[in-house]
């Protein structure tokens, strides 16, 4: 498996007896050729993942955390379209009927319920309830198989941005193993779901991005040498002329289902538009082009208002299609009773009343600054400072099999230690290699990391959540991944050098197995005498 990180090998025999292609293996070098291999390991990998994902996942047998909210309006979007009130005790209700729809019919109010998260993710949760019922395997069906997925996109975007099955390989084994992913494939949340989306997106440009590259590459490759491409460049003959990019369409899709499932997914548009615009540019300053960022802004700038602008919006919009299309949701008529008068009152009534909606859900969550006993700043996210219990229970001898005097069951959405305290040191190295390097790959990754970090940051009065954090699970994976590639070196370095690094790679991935093992009862609500619990919580603060 080709493992080093830097651009192929820009001479040799190859070169020579092909003029004009120096400069086209830089603008698109070669994925590796174990094509075959790459997708035996990439089961593989995602083979481990689903085996620490779906052993008992209907267990806890109860509401886990917030599932009480969103596995209850995905139910209710089922059979309403939109979000409906439930009685008290709906809960208990709920568990004693084991999804019978006879039962399930009395939990409902009358009226419709405030939510202030849209649909899209909770559509999600609702499949697995329309095929397996409104139980606790039927609300985690759906995102212990997003889950699952996302260990196999992990691997495949590994090794598209690093041209190496092994560093693609060890990124996703990380997502398999970490324990903030763990939980989240067995916790109907909506973070997961935003996860997977803004991973899949992530995936989706880097296929653009070779494509236009490969097609800039093409036009090279047909001249005599690279300074002649260069001349051609100057002479505005070479340049991104690739009409739709339809990989570009397709991140705009999957932004607007990030949208539509957390409002936070709009971070990742700005992040991930941002590169497009870098990466564009770069191409065409790298082919001699004058006045690159001038291009960018008449060729890309209308690709990306079409594309992460009116398809994103479009998308969300459809993630409320239940709400649009129904009566019964909460404000539905609230413009009917609020007419409007001018250029408002050619906008229909359904869109302002969602339009006053989103003012009232955008004002709670400015205004949420209730305590929570699990609220975290998001500076200790990275180190994981405060992880979030969602579920504990402490059963005495002879209570849900405890075979001594006191246990412990919890779910805890805490990370593989070891992955997070070394995955933040990669991140400070992937900073690194983007700013005195130049890396595109450091800074894509780090980009990934920092749309769902920094925002966070100036939210300092909120009541916020270290789990937010598990959308960029999978970029702190590709940052260790990457960073411990460095440290391996590239496959033709000198033997020894080449031992040592090894010897560090390894030692620091069987650390990794060692503590996924040593936590994974704590992420699986697995009954455990109540001492092996306390020697699991290393900090005071993890309690």
């Amino acid at each position: 498996m080709s493992l080093s990180l830097r651009e192929p090998e820009l001479s040799g025999p190859h070169v020579a007896r092909s003029p004009g292609r120096t400069l086209a293996r830089r603008l698109h070098p070669p994925l590796p050729t174990d094509r075959l291999l790459s997708w035996i390991v990439t089961l593989a990998i995602t083979g481990i993942g689903a085996w620490l994902r779906w052993p008992s996942l209907a267990l806890p047998h109860t509401f886990v955390f917030d599932e009480t909210y969103y596995a209850k309006d995905a139910f209710s979007l089922l059979q309403f379209g939109y979000e409906r009130e439930f009685v008290d005790k709906a809960n208990d209700l709920i568990i004693a009927s084991n999804g019978d729809p006879a039962t399930l019919q009395d939990v409902f109010g009358t009226g419709p319920e405030f939510v202030v998260h849209p649909p899209g993710g909770k559509w999600v949760i609702a499949i697995g309830e329309h095929l397996f019922g409104m139980t606790p395997f039927g609300w985690r069906f759906m995102v212990a198989v997003l889950g699952t997925l996302a260990v196999l996109v992990t691997v495949r975007v590994g090794r598209r941005l690093t041209r190496s099955t092994l560093v693609g390989a060890a990124a996703g084994l990380f997502v398999a193993l970490d324990g903030m992913t763990i939980v989240h494939s067995r916790t109907a949340l909506l973070d997961p779901i935003l996860m997977f989306w803004v991973l899949l997106a992530f995936g989706a440009l880097l296929l653009d991005r070779d494509r236009t590259r490969r097609a800039v590459a093409a036009q090279v490759a047909l001249l005599p040498d690279d300074r002649a491409a260069l001349a051609a460049g100057r002479a505005g003959q070479l340049g991104v002329r690739l009409g739709a990019r339809p990989w570009l369409w397709v991140s705009g899709v999957l932004l607007g289902l990030a949208c539509g499932t957390k409002w936070s997914g709009a971070y990742y548009v700005l992040g991930f538009a941002a590169l497009v615009l870098v990466w564009d540019t770069g191409t065409h300053r790298l082919v001699g082009n004058r006045n690159p960022w001038l291009r960018t802004l008449t060729r890309t700038v209308p690709v990306l208002v079409v594309t992460f602008g009116i398809v994103a919006v479009l998308v969300y919009l459809a993630t409320w299609t239940g709400w649009l299309l129904t009566s019964g949701g909460y404000y539905r008529d609230w413009a009917q009773d609020n007419p409007a008068s001018g250029l408002a009152a050619m906008i229909p009534d359904a869109l302002r009343s969602l339009w006053h909606y989103h003012v009232e859900a955008l004002r709670f969550h400015t205004g949420l600054t209730s305590p929570h006993s699990y609220q975290s700043n998001p500076w200790g996210w990275p180190l994981q400072a405060r992880p979030t219990s969602y579920y504990f229970e402490s059963p005495t001898r002879g209570e849900s099999g405890c075979t001594v005097d006191k246990c412990a069951s919890e779910v805890i959405a805490l990370g593989n230690p070891i992955i997070w305290w070394a995955g933040a040191l990669a991140l400070v190295h992937q900073a690194w290699r983007m700013l005195a390097r130049r890396d595109w790959r450091a800074g894509a990754v780090f980009v990934g990391f920092a749309a769902g970090w920094v925002p966070w940051l100036f939210f300092q009065q909120r009541t916020i959540f270290t789990f937010y954090a598990v959308v960029w699970v999978p970029f702190l994976a590709l940052a260790l991944a990457s960073s411990l590639g460095v440290v391996l070196g590239p496959s033709r370095g000198a033997w020894n050098r080449r031992a040592v690094g090894a010897t560090v790679v390894g030692a620091l991935l069987l650390t990794i197995v060692a503590a996924a093992y040593w936590f994974y009862p704590i992420w699986t609500a697995e009954v455990i005498p109540y001492a092996q619990w306390s020697l699991r919580m290393w900090f005071p603060t993890w309690i």
